[in-house]
């Protein structure tokens, strides 16, 4: 790794991510080991999330370790205490901490100041531990990552981030069509497009739904209105209304194309019944690598440590 963190899945090389992968596909051959015996997370988090909070809490349980779960209410994380001082006081308890949060800088402050791995769970910026689950479920069901064509329809959030991150490192196409306005930032794109130089990957920007998803191997959506969005939630369902996966939409892609959703789907908006309940579609796969991708990160921060 780059650093001592998981911040960002570009905190990872190319190697790095698949190496992640092909020990977390170790892992799920045998659940229980005592590879993390006596080490201890932090669960902290501000928003809240069934897949995140017991992946790790099992992850870790599995890996013969221990996990905590903070809340907000618990914790106050930057109102009844400052983040620095949260971060201060965990680092003396744990030997790492999980945290999902709102901004990315609050991420960023826990890693400052903590003096263990802070492994991002979830910001506004990025979602680093769902890409990585992400792509493990691409290379069990296709064998490869390079070379193949993700197709991501939709906002432009960290989800979408993340994905094009580690396309970019991992030799992955990614194509991502998107509302004017709603597509990736100029700061990420440039970022994307400096890592495809060494890996080869195609990354496609566009406004067509068709465009995108026409000969891809992969299709991925994600809602329209993430969590701390709710008041922009009525405009997004107008101006995404043609961006919705459907079953006209999804034969445009290859035969054996994939449906993917990192959960939980709004069904009847960005994804219909019939596409997310279809043989195409692995969102409970991903759904399930979230532990076994966490359980080899967690070994890669800790197993030596």
């Amino acid at each position: 790794m780059k650093q001592n963190h998981l911040l960002s899945i570009a905190d990872l090389s190319g190697d790095e991510i698949l190496s992640l992968i092909y020990n977390a596909i170790e892992l799920k051959k045998t659940v229980w080991t005592e590879t993390l015996k006596h080490k201890s997370l932090a669960i902290l988090f501000e928003k809240q999330s069934a897949r995140t909070r017991v992946s790790f809490d099992l992850a870790m349980n599995q890996l013969g370790g221990h996990a905590i779960y903070l809340s907000q209410a618990e914790v106050g994380l930057g109102t009844r205490e400052s983040v620095p001082d949260v971060a201060r006081v965990l680092g003396r308890y744990v030997d790492a901490i999980a945290a999902r949060t709102y901004s990315h800088q609050t991420i960023e402050i826990l890693a400052e100041y903590a003096g263990v791995p802070v492994i991002n769970a979830l910001s506004d910026y990025e979602h680093p531990c769902q890409a990585l689950a992400d792509l493990q479920t691409i290379y069990e069901k296709k064998g490869t990552l390079k070379g193949i064509t993700l197709a991501y329809i939709g906002d432009g959030n960290n989800i979408a981030n993340s994905l094009a991150l580690a396309s970019a490192l991992t030799g992955m196409n990614f194509r991502i069509a998107s509302p004017e306005g709603y597509s990736l930032t100029k700061d990420v794109k440039k970022q994307v497009e400096k890592y495809t130089l060494h890996s080869g990957a195609i990354i496609t920007f566009t406004s067509s739904p068709e465009e995108a998803v026409t000969g891809a191997d992969v299709v991925y959506t994600d809602v329209w209105a993430s969590m701390g969005q709710e008041d922009e939630a009525e405009e997004r369902r107008k101006i995404f209304a043609h961006y919705q996966i459907d079953e006209k939409l999804m034969a445009l892609a290859k035969d054996d194309a994939i449906f993917m959703h990192d959960l939980p789907a709004h069904r009847g908006e960005e994804v219909t019944d019939k596409v997310i309940e279809s043989a195409q579609s692995v969102v409970f796969d991903q759904a399930e690598n979230r532990l076994h991708a966490q359980k080899a990160l967690l070994i890669k921060f800790l197993g030596n440590s």
